[in-house]
């Protein structure tokens, strides 16, 4: 497991590595092909740098148009070292705070540089338009999210993913408007090519007409997010998916950190078994709002008439020094430990307050709705409350994966040729991802970092020549896909794919959710295969192999039916608690995660060796020469 991480200092590291890195020239650049595989912040901002550089892209999505890729989701924030409010905010600071907040669980070198290319990413999306948040004298203003004790997160009200998405959609649309990328939308990558053990092209469907097509590259790159829906009830959108990087892992590429998947702590509470998905609320919301539940278990009153006495603000009092902007691992756990012990609230008693009373009564409501308005807006849409006059109701829901394929320092996999970025990789954030760094990784991965290190691969393959689509490797995989196509058409069961996905979700968040044991996993791995069995017996498609939008959901939980497995081992095969992953059997009296670094100090890399097989474990030691391993506290 050759991370390839640079030598020296940690703070030269980067640019060491930028001042060695092979380039390619610009005559040679349009010589070269390049495959990226998503449009969201780190898929659109690497095919708008790659392109402005000179080589010839090709960008796929599987929305109507880039703009709908899901980092328009992202709400609260985009973390940078600006240090703006002179509160002692740093590099080495926000790499500390993000290492800590992952839980010693994830590379210094790859966090260092993560902290690092901050500030220049603030000053990049300024540069492009994005309206961030302004003070009264036009300075860019700045709010903390959890896990942090500065002010480095710099907003656009509740809409910070949709205005980085749309600076980082021109720079895109520019490309293709100079005809340097080509946009390929409603096409969705079905399998990875490798010829010589090297990624070459991939193999895609038109969404609209059902053909199978064949693109070739000199390199492919993924950036095609998590997998959070796997839980089905998720705050992502119902396309959200992971075939692109499980597809890719069956032809070689290694996933890693498998079953580290945050459990956002302020989404909207499941209201009934109609709904396909959850609400997410920034965690912004957490500056201001305080969180509470009754004292008293099985209370019914409404929570304005709960008086102060008999609140329990649990978050302030179990972790006093960070209050409400505890991590979000800590806070849904702490969460789930109320709703479980009967505090919880709603109509379902499945959720906490959210209360904005005091913020109000200080600041006056005029500020509130100047700092979270729209969020306001929406939950009042969905709801039918004034959050300004009652508490918010929140609870837990699936969200972000700090899993994904394998990545060295260069954010390539194990296959050569075949890079991942952004969600889609395992990079940055160890067991647990600190609010606000996900569009930082995504931005940075796209616009800082694959802009050197692709050109440093590529620099070797300008004697390769054209990518041949007609070589025996791509009618293989196409073949394949084809038979798979037909395969799930022909089941001919009773059961939708909806229905499995919905059975996989549930099972996987009662026994490989916010917490884990040895016990439930090996049921929940068990399950998995029974429900896999029936899977292709019982499953239903209706229509035929053209436009079927059921057809592309039955490949997609076919994925998602192999990929649980591997996150309920991977969590049985890590004896300790470490961040989002929360063994009942390592805590501490008080219920907190106990790490053990021992044992544990690695980052579990799997390999595909087959249907029904069992994945074969490559540990990457985690070595930390800047940090001193400890016990994470935030009381």
């Amino acid at each position: 497991m050759d991370a390839k991480i640079p030598g020296g200092p940690l703070a030269e590291k980067w640019e060491s590595y930028k001042a060695h890195a092979k380039l390619v020239n610009p005559a040679n650049r349009r010589k070269l092909d390049v495959i990226v595989v998503g449009t969201g912040l780190a898929g659109a901002s690497c095919s708008a740098s790659l392109a402005e550089q000179g080589y010839n892209v090709k960008s796929f999505c599987f929305q109507d148009t880039p703009r709908r890729a899901h980092s328009v989701a992202a709400q609260g924030g985009v973390n940078a070292c600006k240090n703006y409010k002179n509160d002692g905010d740093s590099v080495f600071r926000m790499f500390y705070d993000t290492i800590k907040g992952g839980d010693f669980r994830s590379r210094e070198a790859n966090v260092y540089r993560l902290a690092e290319c901050s500030a220049n990413l603030i000053d990049q999306a300024v540069a492009q338009g994005v309206p961030f948040a302004r003070e009264y004298g036009g300075y860019l203003n700045n709010r903390s999210f959890g896990g942090v004790q500065v002010s480095r997160t710099f907003y656009a009200r509740g809409q910070t993913g949709q205005q980085l998405l749309i600076g980082s959609y021109q720079a895109l649309m520019r490309q293709v408007s100079a005809g340097k990328v080509t946009m390929y939308t409603r096409h969705e990558m079905l399998d990875l090519v490798v010829i010589d053990g090297k990624a070459r092209g991939i193999i895609t469907r038109d969404l609209e007409t059902g053909a199978i097509e064949r693109h070739g590259a000199h390199v492919v790159v993924l950036a095609t997010g998590g997998y959070g829906k796997i839980y089905y009830l998720s705050t992502l959108a119902m396309g959200c998916n992971g075939s692109a990087i499980w597809r890719a892992h069956k032809k070689g590429a290694y996933m890693a950190g498998v079953s580290w998947i945050q459990i956002h702590p302020t989404s909207l509470p499941q209201s009934g078994e109609h709904q396909s998905k959850l609400t997410l609320m920034s965690e912004s919301l957490r500056n201001d709002g305080r969180i509470w539940v009754p004292k008293k278990a099985g209370d019914e009153r409404n929570p304005n008439d709960i008086p102060e006495e008999e609140r329990d603000y649990y978050l302030e009092r179990r972790y006093p020094a960070f209050g409400n902007l505890a991590p979000r691992d800590i806070s849904s756990r702490a969460a789930k430990e109320r709703i479980d012990a009967g505090c919880g609230v709603g109509a379902m008693k499945n959720a906490v307050c959210l209360d904005f009373s005091k913020a109000i009564q200080e600041q006056g409501q005029p500020k509130i709705e100047e700092k979270y308005g729209n969020l306001f807006r929406m939950y009042e849409k969905i709801t039918g409350i004034n959050a300004y006059k009652q508490p918010m109701l929140i609870s837990p829901a699936a969200h972000f994966t700090m899993g994904g394929l394998w990545v060295d320092y260069e954010l390539m996999t194990t296959i050569p040729g075949l890079f991942a970025l952004g969600e889609a990789n395992f990079s940055d954030h160890g067991a647990n991802r600190l609010g606000a760094n996900s569009l930082l990784q995504a931005c940075v991965d796209g616009y800082f970092i694959a802009p050197y290190t692709i050109p440093n691969y590529l620099a070797d393959e300008l004697k390769t020549g054209k990518i041949d689509i007609n070589d025996p490797a791509f009618e293989a995989a196409e073949k394949k896909v084809k038979r798979q196509l037909s395969d799930f058409l022909h089941i001919d069961g009773t059961l939708s794919a909806d229905y499995f996905h919905k059975e996989l979700g549930q099972l996987l968040y009662n026994k490989c959710g916010l917490s884990r044991s040895k016990q439930s996993l090996e049921e929940a791995i068990a399950d998995i295969k029974k429900l896999r069995e029936r899977f292709y017996k019982e499953l239903k498609i209706p229509g035929d192999i053209r436009v079927n939008s059921e057809l592309e959901k039955a490949g997609r939980v076919a994925d998602y039916l192999e990929l649980g497995e591997l996150m309920c081992y991977d969590a049985l095969t890590r004896n300790e608690s470490c961040g989002a992953h929360f063994r009942e059997e390592y805590q501490t009296p008080d219920g907190e995660a106990m790490r053990d670094d021992a044992d544990f100090c690695f980052v579990s890399a799997w390999e595909w060796k087959g249907v029904d097989q069992q994945h074969e474990l490559h540990k990457e030691p985690l070595v930390f020469e800047n940090v001193k391993l400890s016990v994470r506290s935030y009381k």
